[in-house]
């Protein structure tokens, strides 16, 4: 029984949905100015923490055949759960968290059935679709930010959409970088990635003109007067490590690449960090 529990813990994969939950708390303080209610915060952060869990736990069930392969350490593999285990716990654990969506307004509870529903076809049809399933995946990150200013009753807030939208397409960047450093794996794995589909360096060129659009994008919120020029600090950080990243993944004569995908999603993060920061001691 102990050994059961703990597969069934590592299903969780706690550090991505605790990201996700992280998300939704800070497009609720972005949305506000001013930390939430302890409802609001509790709830927005449980409602996408347990949907985005629903969905890595399903991912192991779907995965299992390669999972036998390339991580047979994992709990269904490893014997530690069986597959009803796993689906019964992905059951409960999508009815809390919508729920929990529930609990807080109608709307969050449609769009949490919506994140819900992209997550399922993630891992049914789309995971090796190669572009429409890095679009599914962008969605559901750049949806957290979103879900945040949902929670505590403001949706339409223009701060919000704006991460929302940023997240969303420095992670399609990343994702279609990160499938052009795994071209070979994936082409033996049978995904139709757009490495797989029009060679690496094609691949590349395509995230660089997304994270161009990330850079231009950036400017929009102090040009239509949504954020102050206060702001604009921790922006032009992040643009210039874009932009000196992308200039680096773009040179094939470089042995790993892989890093400055790091160093862009570091960049972001912090930029959204410090943005929160000037925001509460303003």
């Amino acid at each position: 029984m102990r050994k059961k529990l703990q597969g069934l813990v590592r299903l969780f994969r706690f550090e991505l949905p605790f990201t996700a939950g992280i998300c939704v708390v800070l497009g609720e303080l972005l949305a506000l100015g001013e930390i939430p209610a302890a409802r609001e915060l509790m709830l927005g952060f449980a409602s996408v923490f347990l949907i985005s869990a629903s969905s890595l736990i399903l991912n192991d069930y779907f995965d299992l055949e390669s999972d036998r392969i390339n991580a047979p350490e994992r709990p269904l593999p490893a014997g530690l759960v069986t597959g009803r285990d796993v689906i019964l716990l992905f059951i409960g654990v999508t009815f809390v968290g919508l729920v929990a969506s529930t609990l807080l307004s109608f709307i969050s509870f449609w769009v949490g059935i919506l994140a819900w529903t992209v997550g399922f076809l993630y891992n049914w049809r789309f995971k090796k679709s190669g572009l429409p399933g890095n679009l599914m995946v962008s969605f559901s990150v750049g949806t957290t930010f979103i879900f945040g200013g949902i929670a505590v009753g403001k949706p339409l807030e223009a701060v919000v959409w704006f991460f929302g939208i940023l997240a969303a397409l420095i992670n399609l960047g990343e994702e279609i970088a990160a499938d052009a450093m795994d071209v070979e794996g994936d082409r033996k794995a049978g995904s139709r990635s757009l490495p797989v589909l029009f060679g690496q360096e094609t691949a590349l060129r395509f995230s660089a003109a997304i994270f161009l659009l990330v850079i231009v994008i950036s400017i929009v919120p102090f040009v239509l007067g949504w954020m102050e020029w206060l702001y604009v600090t921790p922006f032009l950080f992040m643009d210039g490590v874009i932009l000196f990243s992308t200039n680096k993944l773009l040179n094939p004569k470089l042995a790993n690449r892989r890093r400055y995908i790091r160093w862009i999603y570091l960049s972001a993060s912090l930029a959204i960090l410090i943005v929160i920061i000037i925001r509460f001691l303003k």
